[in-house]
């Protein structure tokens, strides 16, 4: 059974090793774990997985490959219950929607604040407790024109705050791109010079000067062409992002391949006081973000990727971030990578003709100078335009 999984591993371009596989056989012969499948899960990926990029595509391929054989393993066990369960979903006419009171970020807080010491049980359906369903602005599975979501996913995406740990996955840069179009677009971008060793062969001129020389070949030498544009790349992940995660992927992949002096950061939503480029270890390895905006020149070309909807607070509220309390508003960052590299675009995945409907957009649109262009071919081409200008 367990060569097919090798297999599996090897269709999802997991790097594993026949080597590694039979590492994982031994630790099974010896019953180094118990027979449960979270047990096999951990054991399998520690001795097949070398690195954390690859954690995504080991989990889709074991997922597909072990799906329903959950029936093999010991699976009872206590469940706890979640008292912020989702049980029911009300629905609200779009008058009932427009009656709904907004708090104001600061009263928000210290509403929550409030029923976080008198609540002592679960509800639903209510408007004013922490719970499921109905339209209080606390917790999740309901309506409200923006509030705090607690314990489980969102639907219509107004909240000012997310009350739980966020995981993301990074954006997979080797994808197979299905169409060459995002790479066609960015040829615009490219700009080439001759720098570094004479290791190539210069064929004009070792022509020119052998026939300058009677004939007798005298070779010339000249520098690799290199494409020598610095690129510093952005991207939104998780929340909303998670609608645009195949696009996302493939411009990813297109600019690895383009852009020869390319680096990559991640940030949620908008840009704050720090910056990270690996997902899993986002909260242990992060980049002040005054580092990167000292770190690379001027003429560096910017690209910010997102969808740029949120909560307006969190452009513009000190503390507004949906995950900690940011000492400065998010705007303030935005106008520091605009100022410190003038070559700026925002390339947004949501089609442009939703635009109009998100607040945050206009917001971000106006911060930009109006920069900002939709992921369609149309659009990488005005967006590589205004930066090679």
């Amino acid at each position: 059974m367990l060569i097919d999984f090798f297999f599996t591993l090897k269709e999802a371009k997991v790097p594993v090793t026949i080597k590694e596989f039979l590492t994982l056989l031994e630790a099974m012969e010896k019953n180094v774990i118990a027979s449960s499948m979270d047990d096999f899960y951990y054991l399998a990926r520690l001795t097949l997985v070398k690195d954390e990029a690859h954690f995504d595509k080991f989990d889709r391929a074991f997922a597909h490959y072990f799906k329903g054989i959950n029936a093999a393993f010991d699976t009872k066990g206590e469940i706890p219950l979640d008292w912020l369960l989702q049980r029911m979903k009300r629905e609200l006419t779009p008058e009932q929607i427009a009656a709904l009171e907004k708090f104001g970020y600061d009263k928000l807080m210290d509403r929550l604040a409030e029923l976080l010491k008198e609540q002592k049980e679960r509800h639903e359906g209510g408007s004013k407790w922490i719970g499921t369903g109905g339209t209080s602005p606390f917790g999740h599975g309901g309506t409200n024109p923006e509030g705090v979501r607690i314990g489980g996913k969102g639907g219509n995406r107004t909240a000012v705050k997310v009350w739980e740990q966020r995981a993301y996955k990074d954006y997979d840069s080797e994808r197979e791109l299905g169409t060459r179009n995002i790479k066609v677009a960015l040829h615009r971008l490219r700009r080439f010079a001759r720098q570094g060793a004479a290791e190539e062969l210069a064929l004009d001129q070792t022509i020119r000067a052998t026939a300058n020389n009677a004939g007798y070949l005298d070779i010339k030498m000249q520098p690799e062409r290199k494409n020598n544009v610095k690129v510093l790349m952005l991207f939104d992940v998780g929340g909303t992002m998670d609608d645009h995660i195949e696009r996302t992927e493939e411009l990813f992949s297109a600019a690895k391949t383009e852009f020869k002096n390319m680096e990559f950061f991640y940030f949620h939503n908008c840009v704050y006081d720090y910056l990270w480029k690996n997902n899993r270890r986002r909260n242990a390895e992060r980049f002040p973000t005054w580092d990167v905006l000292r770190k690379y020149t001027p003429d560096t070309k910017l690209i910010f990727v997102g969808d740029a909807t949120m909560s307006p607070y969190e452009i513009l509220q000190p503390g507004g971030s949906v995950e900690y309390n940011n000492e400065e508003a998010g705007s303030e960052w935005i106008t520091r990578f605009t100022n410190a590299f003038p070559k700026a675009i925002w390339l947004n995945p949501e089609p442009e003709g939703l635009w109009q409907y998100r607040q945050s957009i206009a917001i971000l649109r106006q911060l930009m100078n109006n920069r900002m262009y939709p992921v369609t071919l149309e659009g990488l081409e005005r967006a590589m335009r205004t930066l090679s200008k």
